[in-house]
């Protein structure tokens, strides 16, 4: 086979039929991972793509070493205290994973950053390049210290399909104890005096529904099952308060919530629920002294905070009430205040209601930014750990001093190189959609460069789920060779609070695809942006298929990683993971013809068409649960027997997970593929362009 012939998938026609409407599926065959035939074609495509990119590995060696140049190879994470000790990680030059550590507290303030020596006296609890041994793939799925930070629960994957094995690990000695327990989900909580963990495990949809009792020191088949959850809509969880008061069970669908409390302290007592639930009410809850802190919607569409007596927790009492304008994200307790983490005008904010005193706002220095609560583990404290970044400033840790309501940058991460926020300047546009509606789009773009300009246009827009401004030091690669990188903040997300997601769901899901056109054509008209090469992943892959089905003229290409562009077929049948949990998202077409029949009008598979297509990457992995490798593999080999255009690539990680491959250098090597085809695209739309205009 040349370099220029791309496999051709075989077609093995086959029928299924829902209310009334009979379809041909030419390539379901794909679905099955244990055929050599599917596994053959997969590895065809990968050696195809290789061959259409070989041009291209100059290029992504240049872009690998100036992401490995940029980042500071050898660094520390700002240690977070909890309890008597200070908790941080810390990465190494050369090795592929973090290292966990922790350091007696002396004092209140952080020990200070040395990066490349660790810390004098430091406690090594987990060393992530020990831990994979000879394994290609590996990831943590939990990392609790008890409560009293004499013991250590951790859990590992090395296959990238999210089933973990749990073990514990004592910490004044080292020893790995003979408890281990395997396929169990992420998350986890201990009782009080450390005697047991609860873990979640997941059914054959992959859904997480069962949650259970270990007693340290005894057989994982001795454990207790103490909730199961029969609804498949709902997915579970296990956590603590920050307080450690109470084990928190939460049952959750996409539309509504369940909570359940136990005292920590009594690990084989029973939970208690803190409401019933009831559809389309979603709340969750941390404690404080004698009341619960209840954050939901009921009656209040961008949600308000409610205070309810531990004895009656089903009693809420308004505290922070509902406003149109602000969409309320969290609340946490400490023992003195709360936080109010919150989004309006589609950037995020932060609240402080003291004890004694008004409520205030902390303010910040850039208009577009990101800003949230992180690594807040001790419930007594007179300071708030804030994460923070921008689309020039990078990733920064501040301590916010609320006595004197000071921020104190702690660590701004590093960007080697001679990088200078000054060089690079962001911008908030914001574009028209169909019906009217004003679109948000974020724009970074290095200082002076000559405008229109090739551009990559980002979008999601599914699961309430925000692109906040954010900093990436791969994304320079880009800018420094004269490309604008844009985020548009398409309906279905939440960057605007709870309607703009309502709008861009169900029967109105739609509108995202039209939201992320109506973007494309306005940074053209704008000036801003020559060809645009679109990139989205998952859900935002669904995106991508569908936006260049309705505009391809529109592209010049198409990055679409782990896109969930089947999404008629997947939602259709049950069996399959995380598809029941999915219908209040999408909508339910196995028993709803309306449905049904809307998501077959846009879903990427069904809608390819005869016309040009722009040439487009899809990445995907064999082992994700989450989109299943043979979506993106089914609409690639429709693509090439139905649409013109192209190149048409596939490229499958044959041992990762949803997320890719799992060491950072590996990670750093696959964006210099996507940026290096990401580029070769722009300079080639530009050539395209300039020949049409002769």
């Amino acid at each position: 086979m040349s370099s220029d012939t791309p496999p051709v998938a075989k077609k093995v026609p086959a029928e299924r039929t829902h209310h009334g409407d009979t379809v041909i599926d030419d390539y379901a065959w794909l679905t099955n991972k244990d055929d050599p035939d599917t596994v053959a074609y997969l590895e065809a495509e990968n050696a195809f793509t290789h061959d259409q990119t070989g041009h291209l590995k100059d290029l992504q060696e240049a872009v690998f070493q100036e992401i490995k140049a940029r980042t500071q190879e050898t660094d520390l994470s700002v240690p977070a205290r909890k309890g008597g000790w200070w908790y941080y990680s810390r990465t190494e030059e050369g090795k592929q994973y973090g290292i966990q550590c922790r350091l007696r507290v002396e004092g209140d303030t952080p020990p200070e950053l040395k990066a490349g020596e660790p810390l004098p006296g430091e406690q090594v609890l987990l060393d992530g390049n020990v831990l994979v041994g000879d394994s290609p793939f590996f990831a943590m799925g939990t990392s609790a210290v008890n409560p009293d930070g004499s013991a250590l629960a951790y859990s590992t994957d090395f296959s990238g399909n999210e089933r973990f094995t749990l073990r514990f690990k004592r910490l004044d000695t080292g020893e790995v104890l003979a408890d281990e327990i395997p396929n169990i989900f992420y998350g986890g909580a201990w009782a009080a005096d450390g005697s047991a963990f609860f873990y979640t495990t997941v059914d054959d949809a992959w859904r997480p529904y069962r949650v259970y009792r270990h007693m340290i020191g005894t057989s994982a088949d001795e454990d207790v099952l103490v909730y199961e959850e029969s609804d498949e809509r709902f997915w579970v969880g296990i956590g603590l308060t920050r307080s450690e008061r109470f084990v928190v069970l939460s049952a959750g669908s996409k539309i509504t919530s369940e909570v359940r409390v136990l005292d920590a302290e009594y690990p084989t007592g029973e939970f208690a629920v803190v409401r019933p639930r009831r559809t389309g009410v979603e709340y969750t809850i941390d404690h404080q002294g004698d009341r619960f802190l209840i954050l939901h919607n009921e009656g209040a569409r961008n949600f308000e905070i409610a205070a309810a007596p531990i004895d009656d927790p089903a009693a809420w009492t308004p505290l922070v009430p509902h406003r149109e304008d602000t969409r309320l994200l969290d609340v946490d307790a400490f023992s003195d205040h709360l936080v109010v983490h919150f989004r309006r005008d589609g950037l995020t904010g932060i609240r402080v209601l003291p004890e004694d005193g008004e409520p205030y706002e902390i303010s910040f220095p850039e208009p577009i930014h990101t800003a949230e609560p992180a690594g807040n583990p001790e419930f007594h404290t007179g300071r708030l750990r804030l994460a923070y970044a921008s689309m020039v400033t990078p990733p920064s840790v501040y301590d916010y001093d609320l006595t004197s309501r000071e921020l104190i940058l702690l660590k701004r991460r590093p960007v080697l190189g001679g990088y200078e926020p000054e060089d690079y300047e962001q911008f908030r546009e914001w574009a028209v959609a169909e019906d009217g509606t004003r679109i948000p789009v974020s724009i970074v773009a290095k200082r002076g460069t000559p405008r229109p300009a090739p551009t990559v246009l980002y979008g999601y827009g599914s699961y309430e789920a925000s692109i906040d401004p954010s900093f990436s030091v791969a994304r320079l690669s880009l800018l420094d060779r004269g490309m604008v990188f844009a985020v548009a903040h398409v309906r279905g997300g939440g960057e605007m609070g709870r309607r703009w997601y309502e709008e861009g769901r169900l029967s109105n899901k739609k509108n995202t695809f039209s939201d992320f056109v109506a973007v494309a054509r306005h940074l053209k008209r704008s000036g801003w942006s020559s060809e645009i090469v679109a990139r989205g992943g998952s859900a935002g892959g669904l995106l991508m298929g569908a936006a260049v089905n309705l505009a391809p003229e529109e592209f010049s290409g198409v990055v679409a990683e782990v896109p969930f562009v089947d999404a008629l077929n997947t939602i259709l049948d049950p069996s399959l993971p995380l598809t029941v949990i999915e219908w209040d998202e999408w909508g339910d077409p196995l028993h709803n013809p309306d449905v049904y029949a809307y998501m077959k009008s846009y879903t990427p598979y069904e809608n390819i068409n005869d016309r040009t297509y722009p040439p487009i990457l899809a990445i995907t992995s064999l082992n994700d649960t989450r989109v299943l490798f043979h979506e993106p593999a089914k609409w690639v080999a429709r693509l090439r027997a139905t649409a013109a255009g192209g190149p048409f690539l596939l490229k499958t990680e044959m041992g990762a997970g949803h997320g890719g491959r799992s060491g950072r250098y590996d990670a750093w090597r696959e964006e210099a593929f996507t940026l290096s085809w990401i580029l070769d695209r722009a300079a080639t739309g530009a050539t395209e362009d300039t020949e049409e205009k002769k």
